[in-house]
C-alpha cells in the first residue's frame, strides 16, 4: 500500500494517521474517468509547458501514470488535489481513465496542517522546509503569502526558502552537508549564469567565504 501512494505523498502521512477519514478504505487507488476529474479553480500554477506535457503524454503512452493523481470529491466529481500535469498529459496521450486517491476533506486538512507543523519544526535543514512550503503550494494550493501568516514569518522569507530548492545540485549538496548557509544558497541563485555560481560556490567552500562576502561578489557581477 505504502508503494501505491507514490514517492511524494507517501512521505506526507503521519506513521499515526488516522484512516478512519478515507474516503474509501477498502480501495485507496481507483480507476476514474478524465470526464469524471477537473483542475482545482484556485491552483495558483496556470501555465504549463507544453513540450514538456508532450514529453510526458509520451512517456504515459509507454509505461502508464506512475504516480496517482490524488483527488476530492464534490457535487460535479472530482477536484484535482495534486497532479494536474499528469491529468493533462494523460489527455494528451489519449487516456480515458487515470489511477487516482480519491481523499476526503478531512484527510487532506490533516495533511496540509501536518505539512505546517512540520516546516514549523527547528530540526528541519533549509531544503527540507523548503520541499514542504512548495507541497503546501503546489500541492494543497496554499500560496506563499497565506503559509506566511500560518507560520507568523514575512512572505519574503517564505519565498526565499522555497526558491532554494532551484540551487544546482552541488550547492545542493553543500547546503545538506553544511559547508554553506542558506544565506549563501540565497547569494548564489542571485547570479543567473551557472559559471559564475560554480565560482562562488567554490570560494565559499574553499576559502570559507562569509555571507557578506559572497554578497559582495554578487553585486560585483
Amino acid at each position: 500500500k505504502k508503494n501505491a501512494l507514490g514517492r511524494g505523498f507517501g512521505s506526507l502521512l503521519p506513521e499515526d494517521f488516522d484512516t478512519s477519514v478515507l474516503v474509501d478504505k477498502k480501495d485507496r487507488v481507483q480507476k476514474l474517468g478524465l470526464d469524471e476529474i477537473y483542475p482545482n479553480p484556485e491552483q495558483p500554477r496556470k501555465d504549463f509547458d507544453e513540450q514538456n506535457l508532450a514529453e510526458l503524454a509520451d512517456s504515459i503512452k509507454h509505461y502508464g501514470i506512475l504516480q496517482p493523481l490524488v483527488v476530492t470529491p464534490d457535487s460535479k466529481g472530482y477536484v484535482i488535489i495534486a497532479g494536474e500535469r499528469r491529468y493533462r498529459a494523460a489527455k494528451k496521450a489519449g487516456l480515458k481513465q487515470v489511477p487516482a486517491l480519491v481523499r476526503s476533506a478531512a484527510q487532506l486538512e490533516r495533511l496540509e496542517i501536518g505539512l505546517v507543523e512540520n516546516v514549523q519544526r527547528v530540526d528541519l535543514s533549509p531544503l527540507e522546509q523548503a520541499a514542504s512550503i512548495m507541497k503546501l503550494n503546489q500541492e494543497f494550493n496554499v500560496s506563499f503569502e497565506d503559509i506566511a501568516k500560518r507560520l507568523g514569518k514575512a512572505s519574503s522569507t517564505i519565498i526565499n526558502t522555497a526558491r532554494l530548492l532551484r540551487l544546482p545540485e552541488e550547492a545542493k549538496e553543500a547546503l545538506r552537508s553544511g559547508r554553506i548557509s542558506e544565506g549563501h544558497g540565497r547569494a548564489i541563485l542571485a547570479l543567473k549564469n551557472a559559471a559564475q555560481q560554480r565560482e562562488l560556490l567554490s570560494n565559499i567552500k574553499n576559502h570559507g567565504w562569509s555571507v557578506r562576502q559572497a554578497e559582495e561578489y554578487v553585486k560585483g557581477r
